[in-house]
């Protein structure tokens, strides 16, 4: 493709369920010639390199909390790609922009949209190109609703759903990836974008339902704090409404109140019997970790993103998705059906900064790539996106 580039070295930041697919996706590409798996945790990135015998990989054992350990493996590197805790990636993209690499991350952790800009002022001034919320949600989901925003004449609202049935057998407590973001994003309060401003409700307190696609069909959904919220409104014209909804099961619910209500997702450190904790990494360290149930779990994912306004002056509905079940995930990169998703938002993202789709110089939204451009990339790479076109 015109524009492309070699990339010499890629370092992939955090080698769980969705950072191991996207180094896998990676791999493949023949402009990438070495890839640099990175963990505080090295077994789950140690059987990828085993399993997939390249001369490409090697593996890093890095401390995401110490900027000197980041800046050690980063150093040299064309292109970082943060798949790290949400509490982490602030290090992660500020030795990006110290050592001068591009960098794809899957989630975002500003404070607001003025701090986003400030910090895409820096990835600017430091000359490197970051690609910021591209997973599946956001990522996939925001590259939805600037498709339905294309299809449409003008927009009005935004609404990003995201399904998952899977069952554990022997687990009621799991998360399909990160269970430290996932009890934290059960514990915070959700901001839904209402007639043009934001507004907070309490954690897991508005839930409703939602007829999922496919395999997934009906779940509970509820709204809870993510990053489409914030992003779809900012960059894309005329959105006075959006939110983000999740499916989340009763008995977890109901488990991440308690646990919230007890203060056991509090991040402050406590002194137990004269031991540094903090409660939230007693939660995680008692649940599973997604890469060791992958091949387990029975179900589907989906994500769906539902774009409102008017076509040829009516008020018209825009619904595009894709899905995933957790068993073609695994049979395809030993993976879960969200990790799946996430990681190869991620390798399409940093695709297309390696093809020269993505070359200006700053930080960016997925909202801000060719929808199109990124549908068919998806598509060639096996996943089905589709499309339904509703007048209301």
């Amino acid at each position: 493709m015109e524009g492309s580039r070699e990339i010499t070295r890629v370092v992939q930041l955090g080698c769980g369920i969705t950072g191991l697919v996207c180094a896998e996706q990676l791999e493949k590409n023949r402009q990438v010639n070495e890839i640099v798996l990175a963990d505080v945790r090295t077994e789950a990135a140690e059987g990828l390199a085993k399993r997939l015998n390249s001369r490409k990989i090697s593996v890093a054992k890095i401390d995401g909390r110490d900027p000197k350990s980041l800046k050690k493996v980063m150093k040299d590197c064309d292109l970082a790609i943060g798949s790290l805790p949400w509490t982490l990636i602030r290090n992660a993209i500020a030795t990006a922009i110290e050592v001068g690499s591009d960098y794809v991350e899957f989630s975002l952790n500003v404070e607001s949209m003025e701090e986003l800009s400030k910090l895409a002022a820096r990835c600017k001034s430091a000359g490197i190109t970051a690609l910021t919320s591209m997973g599946e949600d956001p990522g996939m989901s925001d590259v939805f609703a600037r498709r339905g925003a294309n299809i449409l004449d003008s927009v009005e609202e935004a609404h990003v759903y995201d399904g998952d049935n899977s069952t554990l057998e022997g687990h009621d407590f799991f998360s399909v990836w990160s269970p430290e973001d996932m009890v934290d994003e059960a514990s915070t309060p959700a901001a839904i974008y209402e007639n043009g401003k934001h507004i907070f409700v309490p954690p897991l307190s508005r839930k409703s339902f939602y007829d999922f696609p496919g395999e997934v069909g009906r779940l509970p959904i509820y709204n809870t704090m993510h990053e489409e919220t914030y992003l779809m409104p900012a960059f894309i014209d005329g959105i006075k409404n959006a939110d983000f909804k999740i499916s989340i099961d009763d008995n977890f619910a109901a488990a991440a109140n308690m646990l919230r209500k007890l203060g056991m997702a509090s991040k402050n450190e406590l002194d137990v019997k004269g031991t540094k904790v903090r409660p939230i990494d007693v939660v995680v360290a008692l649940m599973p970790r997604p890469v060791e149930f992958a091949g387990k779990l029975t179900g589907a994912s989906c994500i769906v993103t539902e774009v409102i306004g008017k076509k040829d002056g009516a008020r018209t509905k825009v619904k595009i998705w894709t899905s995933i079940s957790h068993k073609k995930a695994f049979e395809l990169f030993k993976s879960n059906a969200t990790g799946y998703l996430v990681g190869t938002g991620g390798a399409l993202g940093a695709e297309m900064i390696i093809d020269g789709v993505l070359s200006e110089k700053g930080m960016f939204v997925p909202e801000q790539l060719p929808a199109e451009d990124f549908i068919s990339r998806m598509r060639k790479m096996g996943l089905e996106v589709h499309e339904e076109v509703t007048r209301l």
